[in-house]
């Protein structure tokens, strides 16, 4: 069996809701919550690199992501990130041409309101993460994308391949 590594950055997948001020924010992470919810067997380490939103991401903060990529001692990368920008992070990780397999995966709605696609998202992740030939895709709504043909769809919430109408 296969060990991965899980990169946590944050997005909508990590978010929790104030009932005082109405406002989503960071608290910690859910991922180990969600991996014993789905009841995975599956041998991984979890490291957080950052609670974010992705519109605040900056370049700075993908450079950690490519650096913590490049010297984890895993070839299989699954990192939880916010939907918004995730197609940039995608494109830094693609263009550095790193020897590994990368997923990148993240929620419409966070994992907290119970109705949230994230814990399907982080699924399909770890299955096409183990399956996957290197190189650096996009999972989302069951499906996986090549790092540079992926655009997420904000009239539907979906993401789609940058050919699809």
């Amino acid at each position: 069996m296969a060990n991965l590594r899980i990169f946590v950055t944050g997005g909508t997948f990590d978010k929790e809701y104030d009932e005082i001020n109405g406002k989503l924010f960071f608290k910690d992470s859910h991922v180990a919550e969600m991996l014993r919810l789905g009841r995975s067997q599956l041998p991984v380490e979890i490291r957080t690199l950052m609670m974010i939103d992705s519109l605040e991401m900056t370049d700075e903060d993908r450079q950690l992501i490519l650096q913590s990529c490049r010297t984890c001692k895993e070839d299989r990368i699954v990192i939880t990130h916010g939907t918004d920008t995730m197609e940039q992070t995608a494109l830094v990780l693609g263009n550095a041409k790193l020897d590994k397999t990368i997923v990148l995966t993240g929620a419409m709605i966070p994992y907290k309101f119970g109705s949230s696609d994230g814990l399907f998202n982080l699924g399909s992740a770890l299955a096409f993460a183990q399956t996957l030939p290197k190189g650096v895709f996009v999972v989302m709504n069951g499906q996986y994308f090549d790092f540079d043909n992926v655009r997420k769809d904000r009239r539907t919430g979906e993401f789609r391949s940058k050919t699809e109408a």
